[in-house]
């Protein structure tokens, strides 16, 4: 994660009926829990999110948690959370946090982010290790069938060029997700009256958000941007 100085963080709440979202039941808590964490660890909130949801609704649709998680990687920030009771067994939650390369702190659980990732990481390592005896065992019964086992050794060259170009895909696709995430703060910043490439960028800047590389932005990075969004 990006270190900006004091650490940066954005707040999700989640209420679970509609009434809750639109009375604050149960969200001034959560506000007073995230509140006095960043007291105590003098972190700066940048945003808050509140998710409305009703109990019966299933699914994976979170588009306040989506924005959010789009913020942190923007900002370099952490996510943080009130109560990890809320969320932790919800799996759409933990599939869309995982997946989002965010890092995330629970309130009543600070230490919960090591502890998720320990655990979830020792389910992958024991699926890799299942993964590897299975494929042993289907190497060993293709040799005493007499099956020719190894790879082509002699095509280094072929082999090296599709990975590079793997590579590229992945830059590729890394750059139109970081793009994504930015379009809602560029279209603000155009909303507020920025007409060109380079009010755009001092938006951006007068925003606190980075380059990629934690650099300032310019006209020129605006538009690669705009290019891998497609607009």
């Amino acid at each position: 994660m990006t270190h900006h100085g004091t650490e940066r963080f954005v707040a999700y709440y989640r209420v679970s009926t509609k009434r809750q979202g639109l009375s604050g039941l149960g969200l001034d808590a959560q506000r007073e829990s995230v509140a006095a964490y960043l007291a105590r660890v003098q972190g700066k909130l940048i945003e808050e999110f509140t998710e409305v949801e009703h109990g019966t609704r299933k699914g994976n649709h979170r588009p306040q948690l989506t924005a959010a998680l789009a913020q942190c990687r923007i900002h370099g920030a952490t996510l943080i959370i009130a109560k990890l009771d809320r969320l932790a067994r919800n799996v759409a939650f933990t599939s869309n946090l995982m997946e989002s390369r965010v890092e995330f702190v629970a309130c009543d659980f600070p230490d919960a982010n090591r502890l998720t990732i320990h655990i979830l990481a020792a389910v992958a390592e024991h699926e890799a290790v299942m993964i590897s005896t299975r494929t042993k065992l289907a190497l060993a019964a293709a040799k005493r069938k007499g099956t020719v086992l190894g790879g082509d050794r002699g095509n280094g060259g072929l082999i090296y060029r599709k990975g590079a170009k793997a590579s590229a895909r992945v830059r590729s696709e890394n750059a139109k997700n970081r793009a994504a995430d930015l379009l809602p703060t560029i279209a603000m910043i155009k909303a507020a009256g920025a007409a060109s490439l380079r009010q755009i960028a001092d938006g951006l800047n007068e925003r606190g958000i980075t380059t990629p590389r934690d650099g300032q932005w310019s006209a020129v990075q605006v538009a690669r941007v705009l290019e891998h969004a497609g607009t």
